[in-house]
């Protein structure tokens, strides 16, 4: 029995050990990943950039501004003049939060009075807007206490009433409701999954039934091939972003606030890189169940741990955030999150656009080339 154990384990070590694509998923992609989600995988909100509309203009007013410089939660990046501004960095994704001092703010500070401030909010991700809520709120809590023994100190006996009355506001998302976030990521996820699965399953199911043969030899070309291959999983995946939209609005109350014309344009051009994406795969393996799994590691996994759908881009390494460039989801959820909560127009998200063509425009040529030289080479 061990001796027939024996053989049979060294003649399986041998065919691994032939096989460098297996041994290469067996023992280089977990490492990989394991480095790779080992960075990734991080909650901590900090280095979030800071706008400050200082219409006061004082010391104190410059002090109390450069307080949330000073923390590791708060990049102070930018000075705005206008509520305008303010407006358009937090749609742009430029600024996640907004400090607004207002005027008199210093006199009211020398003069024993509450003084007021303003934080505002880009809600479109509700755990980092609560999370710089908070962090906002802590550091208005301790130039509020330093302030009151100042005057205390001053007046020599009780301090007034706190000098600095907070008032947060959240754009985009006032009620901070985790679905109004959750809801483009899983949109992103879920369509992910329709289009490269399915299209690279499909791909493949024909080589195995050696279909794919009788297509070689016919005058089809590579470019009819992928337009007949994809436009019908296309349509059935914008058939699935109707309903889970459909969804999120009968179920959740989360409309689009943007143009829906805009939407279904970058649902588009994610689709057609997704189909792009699971065609390419689709050219790399040779059965279904080493398809599948080739898409869960390089497409599934980086779409819910790198495309910013969970954990912030801004938070993981640089080297990561690079890595991040090569996720068509990544762009998508910027786009989903502009039209559907913020209702901002083409001028935020056009680059997001221009990614999303390139991308798809390149896995498509990428596929092409290779079914072209399968074709070339194959009986």
């Amino acid at each position: 029995m061990w001796r027939r154990f024996l053989a049979l384990a060294k003649k399986e070590l041998r065919q691994v050990r032939r096989d460098r694509r297996t041994l290469a998923v067996l023992l280089l992609i977990p490492a990989v990943w394991l480095v790779l989600f080992g960075y990734a995988l991080n909650f901590d909100v900090k280095h979030l950039p800071l706008g400050v509309m200082d219409h006061d203009r004082t010391s104190s007013s410059r002090d109390f501004a450069a307080r949330f410089g000073r923390t590791e939660y708060f990049d102070l990046v930018r000075f705005l003049e206008r509520p305008e501004e303010a407006d358009a960095a937090l749609a742009r994704e430029e600024l996640a939060v907004v400090l607004t001092i207002p005027p008199e703010f210093g006199a009211a500070l020398a003069s024993g009075r509450q003084a007021r401030v303003q934080i505002l909010l880009d809600g479109s991700n509700s755990t980092i807007a609560g999370a710089a809520a908070g962090y906002a709120a802590a550091i208005a809590r301790e130039a509020s206490v330093q302030l009151s023994v100042e005057a205390m100190e001053r007046r020599g006996g009780l301090a007034p009433a706190p000098p600095l009355d907070f008032l947060p506001r959240v754009r985009y998302n006032p009620e901070l409701k985790s679905i109004n976030f959750f809801l483009p990521g899983l949109m992103g996820l879920i369509l992910t999954i329709t289009a490269v699965v399915s299209i690279a399953l499909s791909i493949v199911r024909e080589r195995e039934r050696n279909t794919m043969e009788q297509l070689a030899i016919s005058p089809v070309t590579p470019l009819e091939l992928i337009a007949g291959k994809t436009l019908p999983y296309l349509v059935i995946s914008l058939g699935a972003a109707f309903l889970i939209l459909l969804a999120g609005w009968a179920l959740f109350g989360v409309v689009v606030a943007g143009s829906r014309f805009m939407l279904l344009a970058g649902t588009v051009l994610f689709l057609t890189a997704c189909l792009g994406m699971g065609m390419l795969i689709s050219t790399l393996v040779e059965t279904q169940q080493a398809a599948f799994q080739l898409a869960l590691l390089a497409v599934l996994l980086p779409s819910f741990l790198l495309s910013g759908f969970v954990f912030p881009i801004r938070n993981m390494p640089l080297v990561i955030q690079w890595i991040t460039l090569a996720v068509p989801a990544r762009y998508y959820l910027v786009v989903l999150r502009d039209i559907i909560l913020k209702g901002a127009g083409p001028g935020a998200y056009w680059d997001q656009f221009a990614f999303l063509a390139l991308f798809a425009a390149l896995t498509l040529a990428v596929a092409a080339a290779r079914m072209s030289r399968g074709r070339r080479v194959g009986p």
